[in-house]
C-alpha cells in the first residue's frame, strides 16, 4: 500500500508544481501598467452645475486666464472660492478650440 501513495503524491506535487508555473506569467500580466494607472482629478463648478476634469489641458487653460487677467500663478486649489467661479466663468466663455 506504501508502495502506491508514494508516486501518487509525486504525481500530484508535479501537477500542482506544474499548475503554478503556468498560472505566474498570467498573474503578473494581469496586473495594471505603470502608465494605465492614474489619478484623475473632477472639480465641480457650482454655478453651472457641472463637473471638469483637472488635467493638462485644464492647467494650460487655467494659465491663459492668469496671464490675461494679468495675475501671478497660484495654484487652483489654493484659490480661494470666488476666484475660482470667476475662473469658471471665464473658462465657459473661453472652451477649447480643438
Amino acid at each position: 500500500m506504501g508502495e502506491y501513495i508514494l508516486p501518487n503524491i509525486n504525481r500530484y506535487f508535479s501537477l500542482l508544481l506544474l499548475g503554478a508555473a503556468l498560472a505566474a506569467p498570467a498573474a503578473t500580466m494581469a496586473g495594471p501598467k505603470p502608465q494605465e494607472a492614474s489619478v484623475q482629478v473632477r472639480v465641480y463648478d457650482r454655478n453651472h452645475g457641472d463637473y471638469h476634469k483637472w488635467d493638462d489641458r485644464e492647467d494650460r487653460a487655467y494659465r491663459r486666464y492668469l496671464v490675461v487677467q494679468r495675475r501671478s500663478y497660484r495654484g487652483y486649489d489654493r484659490q480661494n472660492s470666488r476666484a475660482q467661479r470667476n475662473y469658471w466663468k471665464w473658462r465657459h466663455h473661453h472652451p477649447d478650440n480643438d
